[in-house]
């Protein structure tokens, strides 16, 4: 046995199934999660784990303790003593992502009356969109966090055509977010949320998929203007860290530019 085991096991007995977005099968003889779970959502082998918890395997790296710390749903101080007990520095917190948008950005993304825009972090909160991005997503997208919008709001189901490939990019491009600062606090928050309400999520952040955002095609299934096919560009803010912009185009004369013209028409009109 090691204090590293004795922490591990402590921990997992404290959560349930339900804490982690996870379905409970069978009858549990002890409380918390079982070891195969804890696994399963670190993304190490059932057997590794094992060891650790056994005091077989004293030198774990430190991104498999990111990942038991993430798994386990522990908090700033709990990470720094997990860290601490394996004989790693404790992990300093990485400084959250600036919040304010440059005013010269917000200047240029007014000025694109058939582009949407958004700004948003390294958790995917949104900091900023112009007028048409706000009448496309409307307001469960334009503002809030866009990794809540994908995976709990029950309209993104019907707005995102093809929800299940958007799902999963999304999962791939906040696992690159987490994996850049695994200690931002935002992200560390989000992450916790998103692995105790979706269980979609929560078996998606398991495959371990890393994709950055460059450009892509959503197709938007929207209330009032109908199917709206747009590509994307995303670019990161370099006086930002942490900070990246995501720009909306429809092929010109096709149906889907028409279709941002009349959103832009009725984002006038409500501005009235």
């Amino acid at each position: 046995m090691s204090e590293l085991g004795d922490h591990l096991r402590s921990r997992r007995a404290l959560l349930g199934p339900a804490d982690v977005g996870l379905i409970s099968v069978g009858q549990r003889r002890v409380p918390g999660l079982r070891r195969e779970e804890v696994a399963q959502l670190a993304g190490v082998s059932v057997d590794y784990y094992i060891r650790l918890e056994q005091g077989r395997e004293r030198s774990p790296s430190a991104q498999v303790l990111e990942a038991l710390a993430t798994a386990l749903h522990l908090g700033a101080d709990g990470r720094a003593h997990l860290f601490r007990l394996a004989g790693h520095a404790a992990p300093v917190p990485a400084p959250a992502t600036p919040d304010r948008v440059d005013s010269a950005l917000l200047q240029l993304m007014a000025a694109w009356p058939d582009n949407p825009a958004l700004v948003y972090n390294r958790a995917y909160d949104v900091l900023a969109a112009n007028p048409i991005a706000e009448a496309l997503f409307g307001d469960f997208g334009a503002h809030g966090n866009l990794m809540t919008l994908v995976f709990t709001e029950p309209r993104a189901r019907e707005f995102y055509a093809d929800w299940p490939r958007i799902a999963a990019n999304s999962v791939a491009g906040f696992r690159r977010n987490h994996g850049e600062q695994p200690n931002d606090p935002r992200v560390v928050t989000v992450l916790a949320e998103l692995l105790a309400t979706s269980a979609e999520f929560a078996e998606l952040w398991v495959r371990h998929d890393v994709r950055g955002k460059s450009q892509d095609t959503k197709v938007f299934r929207h209330p009032e203007v109908g199917t709206v096919t747009l590509r994307l560009q995303t670019f990161a803010v370099r006086s930002a860290p942490g900070q990246e912009l995501v720009v909306y185009q429809a092929a010109p004369g096709s149906p889907s530019a028409d279709a941002l013209k009349m959103l832009g028409s009725l984002a006038a009109s409500r501005t009235i």
